[in-house]
């Protein structure tokens, strides 16, 4: 009989914690390194995936804090739990958070691909333990949001597939910023590929437990092996997918496991997938539909191999045999969890007959290869119970702002550095060289009380001049337009654009100036003459000639504007359409 939690030396608080979620006995790995954990010794556990390992570092990692409680300090955690995935990461704050909560302890939870700014404002408030991907917990330590050198406590987690995916160098820059002689406690499944050296340069005589050995991982699962033809394979894993129960299936790549998640759908099993090419946001959608039930099957890559705990998965396939036999006990590990029963199923066409065979040796398993086809008896027997199809619906468009909304809230550039929001906007052609507008994201607003400015190129600044009179001009780079509506005086317009002067003072004068002339610039005056000349193909805006100043009114020139917007007055190679400012503090 196991023992109980508090018989190990777990305060009673925590017990009661997990009395309520109905877990009142311990895991061998458990009652294998809590006594030690518990007195604060560094330990190297070893057990397979879904014994207990999660529970068994959170817990005294939870009690050392409550038992040496020290007011929060901004961007500085107390204990510091690392995992490989973002997966496995927010498993672990599950399991985490009710045992900090019923103690007042703060948890926050950091990995990549989404944003950083939650998590900066999660670190400035305090927190007591960070659970990080080390990838992104790299970055937050260099740009100085968090901070390690109060750290009492650090956990590695799944410390053999951060050596597969490469994070052993991270997680050395990582840890050397802790303080020395902090307690260390490294779980992992094996000491290949450099884990053993962390082992040596981070824990001070560990007491190792080894609960199970690596080749056994998968002994209380039932393995079976199903060689089928080419042509048969797809009807096979229909037929092994129209279980009632919950089952994942694994494929190699992430284009298949999207194509294979739709087909099942479409063949009336509810499916989702899981794959790198999804958002955070998807990620948890797809998740949280299959938890709830709402869909049956979960078709994935290796990206779901660890740290994905669903309970009652009866069934795990692989579609594609893995690559090797680590991610074969993975992968097979997301059924029968913490001590319930499981099937797994390997799916081999002749070309795989050998490879299959070298990965269940390695794995340590003996299992005999049994030609099938999708009707056969020992596929029904492991099918077990058959559901009714559900009608597929189509997953429904979302929004342009909504899929922005995602975009942003998944962008790593969101959070810290900013959000990177322009470009050079939209050229529309009217006529020879055409108006170019930056219509939205490059568009930048100045209020000048002083004068004009110009803009930037291929943006659009609006200027407001409060001295001689209100202009709004609008700049645009090489081949833009220009407009000006000044009171006082012109303004010249840039290379090959188009220029609009409206001066209620003296004359009316429309000028464009040909992109390819710029020696024969005309200069337009700004009082005296009757017109203004046209030297490059200029043509005369108003053609009402010279006004004496003062002889013109307001609501004459803004007729003169509705005017020409109607009959096409003063219009070149392209649409100018005359702007109406107000005077200051009227309105007409």
């Amino acid at each position: 009989m196991s023992p109980s939690f508090t018989s190990l030396g777990v305060p009673a608080t925590f017990a009661d914690v997990l009395a309520s979620q109905g877990i009142e006995s311990a895991f061998p790995i458990q009652e294998a390194t809590l006594p030690t954990t518990l007195n604060g010794g560094d330990v190297l556990g070893r057990g397979q995936t879904g014994s207990g390992k999660t529970l068994a570092f959170s817990l005294p990692v939870v009690a050392r804090l409550a038992a040496n409680p020290k007011p929060r300090k901004a961007r500085f955690p107390r204990a510091l739990i690392m995992a490989p995935t973002r997966e496995l990461a927010t498993q672990i704050a599950k399991v985490v958070e009710p045992l900090a909560k019923a103690v007042d302890l703060r948890v926050a939870v950091v990995f990549g691909g989404v944003s950083q700014l939650r998590q900066e404002k999660d670190l400035n408030a305090g927190v007591d333990i960070l659970i990080a991907c080390p990838g992104r917990l790299e970055d937050l330590l260099k740009q100085r949001v968090a901070d390690l050198s109060r750290v009492e406590i650090s956990v590695l987690d799944e410390a053999d597939h951060m050596a597969d995916l490469g994070f052993l160098p991270v997680v050395k820059r990582i840890l050397d910023q802790a303080p020395r002689g902090i307690q260390h406690m490294l779980f992992s499944a094996t000491l290949d590929n450099g884990v053993d050296k962390l082992v040596q340069r981070y824990l001070e005589n560990p007491t190792v437990h080894s609960v199970d050995a690596p080749t056994a991982a998968v002994n209380t699962m039932e393995h079976h092996v199903f060689l089928v033809s080419n042509d048969d394979k797809k009807e096979l894993v229909r037929t092994l997918a129209s279980g009632a129960g919950r089952r994942i299936m694994f494929m190699r790549t992430k284009h298949h496991a999207k194509k294979m998640a739709v087909w099942l759908s479409k063949c009336g099993i509810p499916t989702v997938d899981l794959h790198g090419n999804l958002s955070q946001n998807a990620r948890d959608r797809n998740l949280a539909a299959f938890s709830a039930g709402d869909a049956r099957v979960l078709v994935a890559t290796d990206v779901a191999a660890r740290g994905v705990h669903v309970d009652g998965v009866e069934l795990v396939v692989h579609i594609d045999p893995p690559a090797e036999h680590k991610a074969y006990l993975h992968r097979s590990g997301r059924t029968a969890r913490a001590g319930s029963d499981g099937t797994v199923v390997t799916i081999a066409t002749p070309d795989q007959q050998g490879d299959v065979k070298s990965l269940l040796k390695a794995a340590g398993l003996k299992v005999p290869m049994v030609k099938v086809t999708p009707n056969a008896q020992v596929v029904s027997d492991v099918v077990g119970e058959r559901a009714e199809p559900v009608a597929y619906v189509a997953p429904q468009l979302r929004s342009t702002a909504t899929v922005r909304k995602d975009t942003l809230n998944d962008s790593d550039a969101a959070g810290g550095r900013g959000r990177r929001r322009g470009g050079r906007g939209t050229a529309k052609s009217a006529g020879g060289e055409g108006q170019r507008r930056e219509e939205n994201r490059g568009e930048r607003r100045t209020e000048n009380r002083g004068g004009n400015a110009p803009a930037g190129r291929g943006g659009e600044r609006r200027t407001e001049n409060r001295g001689e009179g209100r202009g709004y001009a609008a700049a645009g780079g090489r081949g833009g337009e220009r407009r000006n509506d000044n009171r006082g005086a012109g303004a010249s317009a840039p290379r090959g654009g188009e220029r609009r002067t409206d001066n209620r003072a003296d004359r009316r004068t429309d000028v464009r100036q040909d992109d390819r002339d710029v020696a024969r610039r005309s200069a337009v005056p700004n009082r005296g003459s009757a017109a203004a000349r046209n030297n490059s193909g200029q043509r005369q805006g108003s053609g009402a000639g010279s006004r004496p100043r003062g002889g013109n009114t307001i609501a004459e020139a803004l007729g003169a504007s509705k005017v020409e917007a109607a009959t096409g007055a003063g219009r070149g190679r392209g649409q100018r359409r005359a702007s109406s400012p107000a005077s200051n503090g009227r309105n007409f």
